[in-house]
């Protein structure tokens, strides 16, 4: 693993699930949620949903848009999880139901995607 693809410090414990979970894009997002299996989804909520405090405290302190590669690899898993959490917590052994309703809901991007404005100040 490249320092780029690395995340901040402190998050260490999530790097296994990196190359799997941190995508970009809103419609990716939901495309990796309903292809993984609940094993998969349950193991990266454990992990990361007690980092979700921590990750939001160190991101807000950089400006969107200017997120290093580690940072925006944070932020990429922490929206990922935002999906995993409505799966684990919310649809539970409904979302295998569920995952075909979610995938002919067509997501071309979402607020989440676009990039930060450019403040004037």
């Amino acid at each position: 693993m490249t320092a780029a693809r690395s995340l901040p410090a402190g998050f260490a414990s999530l790097e296994p699930f990196a190359d799997h979970w941190a995508i970009a894009g809103t419609a990716a997002r939901a495309a990796r949620r309903s292809a993984s299996s609940a094993e998969e989804r349950e193991a990266f909520f454990a992990a990361a949903a007690p980092l979700l405090d921590a990750a939001l405290d160190y991101l807000d302190t950089r400006s969107l848009g200017t997120f290093t590669p580690a940072e925006q690899r944070l932020m990429d898993l922490m929206l990922m999880l935002a999906h995993v959490a409505l799966a684990v917590e919310i649809q539970g052994p409904d979302e295998a139901a569920s995952a075909p309703w979610r995938e002919r809901m067509r997501i071309d991007r979402s607020a989440a995607d676009q990039e930060a404005p450019q403040c004037s100040n």
